[in-house]
């Protein structure tokens, strides 16, 4: 997506506006499904809570994708997007059995991920196939606040306790088809990813019937010039022969599957926001913009880093700048980073904005939670209209004093 192409968006869209670019979701999709080619069975489930909005799921349909779902709502959203039940995993966390139970009801993979939920479900409903959750205490990612597989985690069924999990089993009868772990998001070291997988290996020996292995994704993507990104292309390679090594001592054709999110959406994305003021105090020179983390929170609850452009003024002399919003709370974009000099009324353009932004966004302050645009086949098609005041008294009831 080049500048005359998002600066037309945000004049025919107007701002704050998320952009998806559906060419850059489908070569990431083919790149995921290239790098596994080696492996007869493969399953991409793509990881909704990322970004759920039905034309996406749409064309993750179109691809052929599956999902990953964790709630009930965005089962319901895959159904109304296309998607056939069988092609739904349902991988919840700390939900009741009446949420489980409505979504096995629609015919979806479910997926538990604690010991006293599986005994509740397989005592009540032992033919349904069930996959387990696994934590296999392997961290694959540098950061504490997104990864999941350490000892303290809340999600998963500690391997610790598989003594536990097989007498449940066998007591209530039920039928386990898939194993699954998820080791948490951003994988930096691929060997620490392929020991995690031995174990998840060494744990479905003890299943004689299953029908898949899942193991998670927390691909890491670049978000800045120079950054490392997880290496799809050799960790495809080296678990690939190790499945299929896996499969041949286990005597049947398993399917490998996935649950990509970030890996898929976030470098098709990018988030467009207005400058109103920009302000100089003693030290530092403020570019205060028409949004704030009520629409883009990932820099402030995971300190994370999206490179930030000035599409209007692309070719500026660089200046330092702290990008801040207009939410009464502190909401810090970025600090002194060095820009294109910006003027008020220019574009800032937000990179790698497609995963975990749009679906995080609120009405905090009141604000509109802003339009999204999907890029598709070189026209901007409006995917989600800019909310307006209607929408923020929408489920309210008003008294009447």
């Amino acid at each position: 997506m080049n500048e005359k192409t998002l600066l037309k968006i945000a004049k025919d869209f107007g701002s704050p506006v998320y952009v998806y670019d559906a060419e850059k979701i489908e070569f990431q999709y083919k790149r995921l499904t290239k790098a596994f080619s080696k492996v007869k069975h493969l399953r991409l489930n793509y990881a909704v809570k990322a970004l759920s909005n039905i034309s996406v799921l749409k064309l993750f349909n179109k691809l052929g994708s599956g999902i990953d779902t964790v709630s009930i709502q965005e089962v319901q959203l895959g159904i109304k997007a296309g998607f056939k039940p069988e092609d739904i995993i349902f991988t919840p966390n700390g939900v009741s059995l009446e949420e489980i139970e409505k979504a096995a009801k629609l015919g979806v993979q479910i997926n538990i991920d604690n010991l006293s939920i599986l005994e509740q479900f397989g005592t009540k409903h032992p033919n349904i196939p069930v996959c387990i959750r696994i934590n296999p205490h392997v961290m694959a990612g540098g950061n504490t606040n997104i990864s999941v597989g350490h000892i303290d985690s809340k999600f998963g069924i500690s391997i610790h306790q598989i003594p536990l999990l097989l007498r449940i089993v066998e007591n209530t009868k039920m039928n386990i088809n898939g194993i699954h772990m998820h080791t948490g998001s951003d994988i930096l070291d691929i060997d620490v990813f392929l020991y995690a997988s031995e174990i998840l290996f060494e744990t479905a020996k003890n299943f004689k019937s299953l029908e898949f292995i899942d193991f998670g994704s927390g691909f890491k993507v670049p978000y800045k010039a120079g950054d490392i990104e997880t290496n799809i292309e050799e960790l495809g390679e080296k678990l690939s022969q190790r499945f299929n090594e896996f499969c041949k001592e286990y005597g049947k054709e398993l399917t490998l599957a996935f649950e990509p999110g970030k890996f898929l959406v976030s470098e098709a994305g990018v988030f467009l926001a207005k400058v109103n003021v920009v302000k100089q105090t003693t030290s530092t020179i403020f570019a205060q913009i028409d949004s704030g983390f009520n629409h883009l929170i990932r820099p402030m609850l995971y300190g994370s880093q999206h490179d930030i452009e000035n599409i209007s003024n692309p070719k500026g002399r660089e200046r330092f700048y702290s990008v801040v919003g207009y939410i009464c709370e502190t909401d810090t974009f970025a600090n002194n980073r060095r820009i294109a000099e910006i003027n008020e009324g220019d574009i800032l353009s937000f990179k790698n904005a497609g995963a975990y932004c749009y679906s995080m966004a609120s009405n905090y302050n009141s604000r509109y939670r802003p339009a999204e645009v999907l890029l598709y086949k070189g026209k901007a098609h409006l995917i989600r209209k800019r909310e307006d005041f209607e929408d923020i008294l929408h489920n309210q009831v008003i008294l009447n004093f």
